[in-house]
């Protein structure tokens, strides 16, 4: 299946939905936005990555800072924090460029690695449009921590594509429908910039006396 420009999600936000279903539909289906420390640091350290116009070369490699990327099989669109071509006899060819060269895409994180897959599938996605747009296969990539100072490379399966694929056809499924999936309140709700908006904890309450006793000190008298 291959889906319209006009039905394109952003590619970014398979990072909110692997993080959370609810956090994604939130910002990309309500709208909904809240800046926090590491949403904060998150940007500012991608507005350095991110200038489509610097390219550089070192020795056998080409950096390209920005890149716009689409999929219309996934039916996304974004941009690349960085993508290294490395020269190799069996890569692909680039417009205005000598010789042959593997892809190689990094997505650079403010933070430290995490426990669960959430930047390791927005690389993912990065290197799935860019296969398509280049007619190549990529299997590596590398995911750089500002907390670290430290790139680690991400090997990308085919398993870890599909999981990629499937999320972004749940994405589309809930983004048509207008749908805002419930989650369980837990531990990373803490971390999450939409934590007021959410109100993870209301899910929980199943008396609303009690609820505007706690936050309104009502007693609900008037419900």
């Amino acid at each position: 299946m291959e889906y319209r420009e006009e039905e394109f999600l952003m590619l970014s936000g398979i990072q909110h939905f692997t993080f959370c279903r609810k956090q994604w539909a939130l910002i990309h289906i309500e709208g909904l936005w809240e800046e926090n420390l590491y949403t904060i640091e998150g940007r500012s350290l991608h507005e350095i990555c991110h200038n489509s116009e610097f390219h550089e070369s070192r020795k056998n490699v080409i950096i390209s800072r920005g890149m716009p990327i689409f999929s219309r099989t996934l039916g996304a669109l974004g941009e690349c924090d960085v993508v290294e071509f490395h020269k190799n006899k069996n890569g692909i060819t680039l417009a205005n460029r000598e010789g042959h060269y593997d892809v190689y895409p990094i997505e650079y994180k403010h933070g430290e690695p995490k426990e669960n897959d959430c930047d390791i599938m927005q690389l993912v996605a990065q290197a799935i449009c860019l296969e398509e747009m280049l007619i190549c296969h990529i299997d590596k990539g590398a995911i750089y921590y500002g907390k670290i100072k430290h790139r680690l490379e991400v090997e990308l399966t085919s398993e870890i594509k599909c999981k990629v694929r499937n999320s972004f056809e749940e994405m589309h499924r809930y983004f048509n429908a207008g749908y805002i999936p419930k989650v369980k309140s837990s531990r990373k709700c803490n971390a999450c910039s939409l934590k007021k908006l959410c109100m993870p904890k209301l899910h929980k309450m199943t008396n609303i006396k009690k609820y505007l006793d706690e936050h309104l000190g009502t007693g609900g008298d008037d419900i």
